[in-house]
């Protein structure tokens, strides 16, 4: 998903009933307030974007940037600890608005991909393929891979492994898109490679950007491979990291549950070896004094 950065100025409006000489028009009006949805959304406020962006489509429902921010917006509740179990998380709200904006603008590349990508939420897995594997083949859209990589995962989830990890390997010719690298890891993983996914699992945590370093599910993913190719060490840390990035998500649950099962099979080995010391240290016999006993 990709939401345009613009640097327009913001008017007041004033005004009251009835077109005043000098007012906007109700369409000059939405965008209004689209615009200051789409600033307060880009510093984090959410839901005061959410009041100003619902003003927008009341001014004017046919603007179809309105109801893709809306529909960003919605999907922004949905990315919190507990991701679309939220209250808050509301995917066919989302779908609607997304559907919105396409249906007044059949040319709205990134609500196709915005669509498409809810749809994969949803487990519509066929549906949202429908949807994006025309977008991959558009020459005007100018964020291809975010496509690839939606219809690549979407692709993956619905058992088609080959398909998906083609469809990925098209989207991460964009290096720096650590989402899709993840998936391709998933894609692998799957397939029955661990050492393909871990390499892919470690292009996306090694990606020079914050979101990158901190994508939480690749972590807790490569430790899963590592531990499948007999690297407990390095998984342990994978482990580490990912209960660094949290505790409270889901996957940070999974990390802090299989970092609990690593230190207790440490312990039972530990107990093992110090049982065998113990034997010795008492004076029971080794396996070569019981022979000599046995000889004797």
């Amino acid at each position: 998903m990709a939401i345009v950065l613009l640097a327009a100025a913001v008017t007041a409006c004033a005004g009251g009933k009835g077109q005043q000489p000098g007012a906007q028009s109700p369409e000059r009006q939405s965008d209004a307030e689209y615009d200051i949805a789409r600033d307060l959304f880009q510093k984090g406020d959410a839901r005061l974007a959410l009041d100003h962006i619902q003003k927008s489509l009341a001014l004017n429902e046919e603007n179809d940037r309105a109801h893709y921010l809306k529909a960003a917006i919605l999907l922004a509740f949905c990315s919190g600890p507990q991701a679309f179990e939220a209250p808050d998380c509301k995917l066919g709200e989302v779908e609607k608005s997304a559907r919105s904006a396409i249906k007044y603008n059949t040319d709205f590349r990134d609500a196709k991909n915005l669509l498409g990508q809810v749809l994969i939420n949803q487990k519509k897995y066929r549906e949202a393929i429908g949807v994006l594997e025309p977008l991959t083949k558009d020459p005007a859209y100018v964020h291809p891979y975010f496509a690839w990589g939606n219809l690549g995962w979407a692709q993956v989830l619905d058992g088609q492994l080959d398909a998906g990890i083609a469809s990925l390997k098209n989207a991460v010719t964009e290096p720096r898109f650590c989402v899709g690298h993840y998936r391709l890891g998933v894609g692998f993983e799957k397939k029955g490679d661990p050492g393909q996914a871990e390499q892919s699992f470690t292009s996306a945590v090694s990606v020079d950007d914050q979101q990158c370093t901190d994508l939480q599910d690749a972590w807790e993913a490569r430790a899963r491979v590592r531990l499948k190719l007999g690297k407990v060490g390095e998984a342990r840390s994978d482990y580490e990291r990912c209960v660094e990035i949290s505790k409270e998500t889901q996957t940070g649950k999974i990390c802090v549950r299989e970092l609990a099962k690593l230190a207790g099979a440490a312990t039972a080995a530990g107990g093992a070896v110090y049982a065998r010391v113990d034997e010795v240290s008492a004076g029971a016999p080794s396996s070569a004094g019981r022979e000599l006993i046995d000889r004797k």
